[in-house]
Protein backbone atom coordinates (compact mmCIF):
# COMPACT_ATOMS: atom_id res chain seq x y z
CA UNK A 1 0.00 0.00 0.00
CA UNK A 2 1.34 3.42 -0.96
CA UNK A 3 1.90 5.79 1.96
CA UNK A 4 0.54 9.27 1.36
CA UNK A 5 2.05 12.26 3.16
CA UNK A 6 -0.74 14.64 4.12
CA UNK A 7 -0.30 17.98 5.83
CA UNK A 8 -2.70 18.16 8.78
CA UNK A 9 -3.46 21.82 8.18
CA UNK A 10 -4.39 21.05 4.58
CA UNK A 11 -6.94 18.53 5.85
CA UNK A 12 -8.40 21.05 8.28
CA UNK A 13 -8.68 23.62 5.50
CA UNK A 14 -11.04 21.29 3.62
CA UNK A 15 -13.57 21.40 6.48
CA UNK A 16 -16.57 23.70 6.21
CA UNK A 17 -16.63 24.15 9.99
CA UNK A 18 -14.39 26.76 11.58
CA UNK A 19 -11.48 25.29 13.57
CA UNK A 20 -9.47 27.27 16.11
CA UNK A 21 -6.58 25.84 18.17
CA UNK A 22 -5.76 27.65 21.43
CA UNK A 23 -2.90 27.31 23.86
CA UNK A 24 -3.20 27.12 27.68
CA UNK A 25 -3.30 30.91 27.87
CA UNK A 26 -6.22 30.99 25.37
CA UNK A 27 -4.05 32.50 22.65
CA UNK A 28 -4.72 31.60 19.03
CA UNK A 29 -2.31 29.01 17.61
CA UNK A 30 -4.12 28.07 14.42
CA UNK A 31 -7.14 28.99 12.25
CA UNK A 32 -8.33 26.95 9.31
CA UNK A 33 -9.62 28.72 6.20
CA UNK A 34 -13.26 28.58 7.32
CA UNK A 35 -12.31 30.25 10.61
CA UNK A 36 -10.35 32.93 8.75
CA UNK A 37 -13.48 33.77 6.76
CA UNK A 38 -15.78 33.66 9.78
CA UNK A 39 -13.68 35.90 12.01
CA UNK A 40 -12.28 38.13 9.28
CA UNK A 41 -8.69 37.42 10.35
CA UNK A 42 -5.87 35.63 8.55
CA UNK A 43 -3.91 32.88 10.28
CA UNK A 44 -0.80 35.04 10.14
CA UNK A 45 -2.45 38.07 11.80
CA UNK A 46 -4.40 36.03 14.38
CA UNK A 47 -1.52 33.87 15.59
CA UNK A 48 -0.65 34.70 19.19
CA UNK A 49 -3.54 37.05 19.94
CA UNK A 50 -5.96 36.33 22.84
CA UNK A 51 -9.09 34.57 21.68
CA UNK A 52 -11.09 37.34 23.40
CA UNK A 53 -9.94 39.66 20.60
CA UNK A 54 -11.11 37.18 17.97
CA UNK A 55 -14.59 36.65 19.41
CA UNK A 56 -16.38 38.51 22.19
CA UNK A 57 -18.55 36.33 24.39
CA UNK A 58 -18.31 35.89 28.15
CA UNK A 59 -20.18 32.59 27.82
CA UNK A 60 -17.68 31.12 25.35
CA UNK A 61 -14.71 32.31 27.43
CA UNK A 62 -16.21 30.75 30.55
CA UNK A 63 -16.61 27.37 28.83
CA UNK A 64 -13.07 27.57 27.43
CA UNK A 65 -11.80 27.99 30.99
CA UNK A 66 -13.90 25.05 32.16
CA UNK A 67 -12.58 22.83 29.38
CA UNK A 68 -9.01 23.65 30.43
CA UNK A 69 -9.49 23.26 34.18
CA UNK A 70 -11.62 20.12 34.01
CA UNK A 71 -9.99 18.58 30.92
CA UNK A 72 -13.51 17.90 29.82
CA UNK A 73 -15.23 18.78 26.49
CA UNK A 74 -17.77 21.59 26.56
CA UNK A 75 -20.49 22.53 24.09
CA UNK A 76 -22.70 25.55 23.46
CA UNK A 77 -25.76 25.91 21.26
CA UNK A 78 -27.17 29.06 19.68
CA UNK A 79 -24.68 31.33 21.42
CA UNK A 80 -24.50 34.95 20.23
CA UNK A 81 -20.94 36.25 19.81
CA UNK A 82 -19.42 39.42 18.41
CA UNK A 83 -16.54 38.95 15.99
CA UNK A 84 -13.61 41.31 15.53
CA UNK A 85 -15.26 43.55 12.90
CA UNK A 86 -18.31 44.17 15.12
CA UNK A 87 -20.82 41.76 13.55
CA UNK A 88 -22.99 39.73 15.91
CA UNK A 89 -23.52 36.13 14.84
CA UNK A 90 -25.12 33.01 16.34
CA UNK A 91 -23.00 29.87 16.62
CA UNK A 92 -22.92 26.31 17.88
CA UNK A 93 -19.52 25.35 19.22
CA UNK A 94 -17.68 22.38 20.74
CA UNK A 95 -14.55 22.82 22.90
CA UNK A 96 -12.28 19.77 23.11
CA UNK A 97 -9.10 19.50 25.23
CA UNK A 98 -6.18 18.09 23.19
CA UNK A 99 -4.06 15.29 24.60
CA UNK A 100 -1.57 14.90 21.76
CA UNK A 101 2.14 14.99 22.58
CA UNK A 102 2.78 18.35 20.95
CA UNK A 103 -0.56 19.82 22.01
CA UNK A 104 -0.78 19.24 25.77
CA UNK A 105 -3.02 21.80 27.54
CA UNK A 106 -4.31 23.04 24.21
CA UNK A 107 -7.93 23.40 23.12
CA UNK A 108 -9.67 22.66 19.84
CA UNK A 109 -12.60 25.02 19.25
CA UNK A 110 -15.08 23.94 16.55
CA UNK A 111 -17.48 26.69 15.48
CA UNK A 112 -20.51 26.37 13.23
CA UNK A 113 -22.47 29.45 12.27
CA UNK A 114 -26.21 28.78 12.62
CA UNK A 115 -27.87 32.21 12.40
CA UNK A 116 -28.66 31.79 8.70
CA UNK A 117 -30.23 28.39 9.36
CA UNK A 118 -32.19 29.80 12.30
CA UNK A 119 -33.38 32.69 10.14
CA UNK A 120 -34.64 30.34 7.44
CA UNK A 121 -36.45 28.17 10.00
CA UNK A 122 -37.96 31.26 11.65
CA UNK A 123 -39.08 32.65 8.29
CA UNK A 124 -40.77 29.38 7.37
CA UNK A 125 -42.57 29.31 10.70
CA UNK A 126 -43.81 32.87 10.13
CA UNK A 127 -44.96 32.01 6.60
CA UNK A 128 -46.90 28.93 7.73
CA UNK A 129 -48.41 30.95 10.59
CA UNK A 130 -49.49 33.71 8.22
CA UNK A 131 -50.98 31.21 5.77
CA UNK A 132 -52.99 29.56 8.54
CA UNK A 133 -54.24 32.91 9.83
CA UNK A 134 -55.10 34.05 6.29
CA UNK A 135 -57.20 30.93 5.69
CA UNK A 136 -58.95 31.49 9.02
CA UNK A 137 -59.62 35.14 8.15
CA UNK A 138 -60.97 34.17 4.73
CA UNK A 139 -63.47 31.81 6.34
CA UNK A 140 -64.53 34.36 8.95
CA UNK A 141 -64.76 37.11 6.32
CA UNK A 142 -67.14 34.98 4.24
CA UNK A 143 -69.37 34.39 7.27
CA UNK A 144 -69.35 38.11 8.17
CA UNK A 145 -69.81 39.69 4.74
CA UNK A 146 -72.93 37.70 3.79
CA UNK A 147 -75.07 38.83 6.77
CA UNK A 148 -73.58 42.33 6.52
CA UNK A 149 -74.89 42.60 2.97
CA UNK A 150 -78.33 41.48 4.17
CA UNK A 151 -78.31 43.98 7.04
CA UNK A 152 -77.31 46.82 4.74
CA UNK A 153 -79.95 45.91 2.15
CA UNK A 154 -82.64 45.65 4.81
CA UNK A 155 -81.65 49.04 6.25
CA UNK A 156 -81.89 50.64 2.80
CA UNK A 157 -85.35 49.14 2.22
CA UNK A 158 -86.48 50.28 5.65
CA UNK A 159 -85.14 53.78 5.00
CA UNK A 160 -87.15 54.03 1.78
CA UNK A 161 -90.36 53.30 3.72
CA UNK A 162 -89.74 55.85 6.47
CA UNK A 163 -91.22 59.35 6.30
CA UNK A 164 -89.70 60.65 9.52
CA UNK A 165 -86.18 62.10 8.81
CA UNK A 166 -85.17 61.52 12.44
CA UNK A 167 -85.78 57.79 12.06
CA UNK A 168 -83.71 57.75 8.86
CA UNK A 169 -80.70 58.80 10.92
CA UNK A 170 -80.78 55.37 12.58
CA UNK A 171 -80.88 53.53 9.28
CA UNK A 172 -77.93 55.63 8.09
CA UNK A 173 -75.98 54.52 11.17
CA UNK A 174 -76.72 50.87 10.33
CA UNK A 175 -75.62 51.37 6.71
CA UNK A 176 -72.42 53.28 7.59
CA UNK A 177 -71.42 50.76 10.27
CA UNK A 178 -72.05 47.86 7.86
CA UNK A 179 -69.82 49.60 5.29
CA UNK A 180 -67.14 50.18 7.92
CA UNK A 181 -67.13 46.50 8.92
CA UNK A 182 -66.98 45.41 5.28
CA UNK A 183 -64.00 47.74 4.71
CA UNK A 184 -62.28 46.30 7.79
CA UNK A 185 -62.83 42.72 6.60
CA UNK A 186 -61.56 43.59 3.11
CA UNK A 187 -58.47 45.11 4.72
CA UNK A 188 -57.83 41.90 6.68
CA UNK A 189 -58.04 39.90 3.45
CA UNK A 190 -55.55 42.21 1.77
CA UNK A 191 -55.41 43.36 -1.85
CA UNK A 192 -56.93 41.03 -4.41
CA UNK A 193 -55.26 42.57 -7.46
CA UNK A 194 -52.25 40.70 -8.84
CA UNK A 195 -48.99 42.66 -9.22
CA UNK A 196 -48.50 44.60 -12.45
CA UNK A 197 -45.16 43.65 -13.97
CA UNK A 198 -42.96 46.61 -14.81
CA UNK A 199 -39.38 47.73 -14.26
CA UNK A 200 -39.10 49.15 -10.75
CA UNK A 201 -36.29 51.37 -9.52
CA UNK A 202 -36.23 50.81 -5.76
CA UNK A 203 -34.39 54.08 -5.14
CA UNK A 204 -37.13 56.02 -6.93
CA UNK A 205 -39.68 54.23 -4.69
CA UNK A 206 -37.73 55.06 -1.53
CA UNK A 207 -37.27 58.70 -2.51
CA UNK A 208 -40.95 59.01 -3.41
CA UNK A 209 -41.97 57.71 0.03
CA UNK A 210 -39.36 59.88 1.78
CA UNK A 211 -40.77 63.02 0.15
CA UNK A 212 -44.33 62.00 1.03
CA UNK A 213 -43.52 61.37 4.67
CA UNK A 214 -41.12 64.32 5.11
CA UNK A 215 -43.95 66.75 4.39
CA UNK A 216 -45.93 65.44 7.38
CA UNK A 217 -43.40 64.52 10.09
CA UNK A 218 -41.85 66.93 12.63
CA UNK A 219 -38.55 68.59 11.74
CA UNK A 220 -36.75 66.54 14.41
CA UNK A 221 -37.45 63.32 12.48
CA UNK A 222 -34.57 63.01 10.02
CA UNK A 223 -33.75 60.59 7.20
CA UNK A 224 -30.35 59.14 6.32
CA UNK A 225 -29.74 57.35 3.02
CA UNK A 226 -27.17 54.74 2.08
CA UNK A 227 -27.99 53.53 -1.42
CA UNK A 228 -26.04 51.11 -3.60
CA UNK A 229 -25.94 52.90 -6.99
CA UNK A 230 -25.10 49.68 -8.83
CA UNK A 231 -28.48 48.10 -8.03
CA UNK A 232 -30.41 47.13 -11.17
CA UNK A 233 -34.14 47.59 -11.63
CA UNK A 234 -36.35 44.58 -10.95
CA UNK A 235 -39.65 43.35 -12.35
CA UNK A 236 -42.52 44.15 -10.01
CA UNK A 237 -45.43 46.42 -9.18
CA UNK A 238 -44.25 49.94 -8.34
CA UNK A 239 -47.48 50.99 -6.61
CA UNK A 240 -47.47 47.92 -4.41
CA UNK A 241 -43.83 48.52 -3.49
CA UNK A 242 -44.68 52.13 -2.58
CA UNK A 243 -47.42 50.81 -0.29
CA UNK A 244 -44.98 48.36 1.34
CA UNK A 245 -42.31 50.98 2.01
CA UNK A 246 -44.86 53.58 3.10
CA UNK A 247 -46.41 51.21 5.67
CA UNK A 248 -43.01 50.46 7.22
CA UNK A 249 -41.81 54.08 7.18
CA UNK A 250 -45.07 55.26 8.76
CA UNK A 251 -44.58 52.70 11.54
CA UNK A 252 -41.06 54.02 12.07
CA UNK A 253 -42.26 57.64 12.35
CA UNK A 254 -44.89 56.65 14.91
CA UNK A 255 -42.25 54.76 16.91
CA UNK A 256 -39.98 57.83 17.00
CA UNK A 257 -42.76 59.97 18.51
CA UNK A 258 -41.55 63.21 16.97
CA UNK A 259 -37.77 62.86 17.22
CA UNK A 260 -35.17 60.48 15.81
CA UNK A 261 -33.52 59.02 12.73
CA UNK A 262 -34.86 56.77 9.97
CA UNK A 263 -32.24 55.01 7.84
CA UNK A 264 -32.93 53.87 4.28
CA UNK A 265 -30.31 51.43 2.98
CA UNK A 266 -30.04 49.22 -0.13
CA UNK A 267 -27.68 46.37 -0.92
CA UNK A 268 -27.36 43.23 -3.06
CA UNK A 269 -27.17 39.86 -1.35
CA UNK A 270 -25.57 36.95 -3.18
CA UNK A 271 -26.65 33.33 -2.84
CA UNK A 272 -29.58 34.18 -0.56
CA UNK A 273 -32.33 31.73 0.39
CA UNK A 274 -35.97 32.89 0.43
CA UNK A 275 -38.87 30.46 0.91
CA UNK A 276 -36.50 27.46 0.55
CA UNK A 277 -35.31 28.76 -2.82
CA UNK A 278 -31.76 30.01 -3.26
CA UNK A 279 -31.36 33.02 -5.53
CA UNK A 280 -28.10 34.24 -7.02
CA UNK A 281 -28.89 37.91 -6.41
CA UNK A 282 -31.42 39.41 -4.02
CA UNK A 283 -32.32 43.05 -3.39
CA UNK A 284 -32.18 43.99 0.30
CA UNK A 285 -33.86 47.18 1.49
CA UNK A 286 -33.37 48.09 5.15
CA UNK A 287 -35.63 50.59 6.90
CA UNK A 288 -34.31 51.22 10.40
CA UNK A 289 -35.17 53.61 13.22
CA UNK A 290 -33.62 54.42 16.59
CA UNK A 291 -36.92 54.34 18.48
CA UNK A 292 -37.71 52.27 21.59
CA UNK A 293 -38.01 49.01 19.65
CA UNK A 294 -40.81 46.47 19.14
CA UNK A 295 -42.07 44.93 22.40
CA UNK A 296 -40.63 41.44 22.76
CA UNK A 297 -44.05 39.80 23.10
CA UNK A 298 -45.07 41.25 19.70
CA UNK A 299 -41.88 40.61 17.75
CA UNK A 300 -42.93 37.20 16.40
CA UNK A 301 -46.50 38.34 15.67
CA UNK A 302 -46.17 41.77 14.06
CA UNK A 303 -46.94 40.49 10.55
CA UNK A 304 -50.26 38.95 11.63
CA UNK A 305 -53.54 40.85 11.04
CA UNK A 306 -54.89 42.94 13.92
CA UNK A 307 -51.56 42.92 15.80
CA UNK A 308 -50.26 46.42 16.53
CA UNK A 309 -47.90 48.03 19.00
CA UNK A 310 -49.70 51.39 18.60
CA UNK A 311 -52.93 52.18 20.41
CA UNK A 312 -54.32 53.85 17.27
CA UNK A 313 -53.01 51.28 14.79
CA UNK A 314 -55.25 48.91 12.86
CA UNK A 315 -52.71 46.09 12.82
CA UNK A 316 -53.17 45.61 9.05
CA UNK A 317 -50.27 47.60 7.55
CA UNK A 318 -47.47 45.10 8.11
CA UNK A 319 -49.68 42.10 7.32
CA UNK A 320 -50.58 43.66 3.96
CA UNK A 321 -46.96 44.67 3.31
CA UNK A 322 -45.75 41.11 3.92
CA UNK A 323 -48.41 39.73 1.58
CA UNK A 324 -47.48 42.19 -1.18
CA UNK A 325 -43.77 41.34 -0.92
CA UNK A 326 -44.55 37.62 -0.97
CA UNK A 327 -46.33 38.22 -4.28
CA UNK A 328 -42.94 39.38 -5.54
CA UNK A 329 -41.45 36.06 -4.26
CA UNK A 330 -39.83 38.02 -1.45
CA UNK A 331 -40.00 38.38 2.30
CA UNK A 332 -39.92 40.99 5.06
CA UNK A 333 -38.27 40.23 8.37
CA UNK A 334 -37.73 42.36 11.44
CA UNK A 335 -34.98 42.60 14.04
CA UNK A 336 -35.50 44.85 17.02
CA UNK A 337 -33.76 45.78 20.24
CA UNK A 338 -34.17 48.86 22.40
CA UNK A 339 -32.84 51.79 20.38
CA UNK A 340 -32.79 50.10 16.98
CA UNK A 341 -35.45 48.42 14.84
CA UNK A 342 -34.71 47.22 11.30
CA UNK A 343 -37.21 45.94 8.74
CA UNK A 344 -35.48 44.16 5.84
CA UNK A 345 -37.29 43.70 2.53
CA UNK A 346 -35.80 40.90 0.41
CA UNK A 347 -36.80 40.58 -3.27
CA UNK A 348 -35.15 38.35 -5.90
CA UNK A 349 -33.54 40.34 -8.71
CA UNK A 350 -33.89 37.64 -11.34
CA UNK A 351 -35.96 34.57 -12.17
CA UNK A 352 -33.06 32.12 -12.33
CA UNK A 353 -32.34 30.48 -9.03
CA UNK A 354 -30.56 27.56 -7.47
CA UNK A 355 -32.73 24.95 -5.77
CA UNK A 356 -32.20 24.80 -2.03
Amino acid sequence: MNKVNVNKSDLLDTLTGSIVVLDAGLHVIYLNQAAEMLFGQSQQRAAGIPVALLLRSAEVLEHLGLALSLSDPQSLRECVIEVAHGEQITIDCVISPLALNDWQNHLLLEVHRVDRKLRIVREEQVIHQQQAVHELVRGIAHEIKNPLGGLRGAAQLLESELDNPELKEYTQIIISEADRLKHLVDGMLGPSRLPLTESVNIHEVLEHVRHLVSAEVPADVRFSRDYDPSLPEFQGDRNQMVQVVLNIVNNATRALDGKGMIELRTRVLRQCTIHQTRYRHVLKVEICDNGPGVPEHLLNKIFLPMVSGHSEGSGLGLAIAQRLVRRHHGLIHCESVAGRTCFSILIPLEDDHVAH
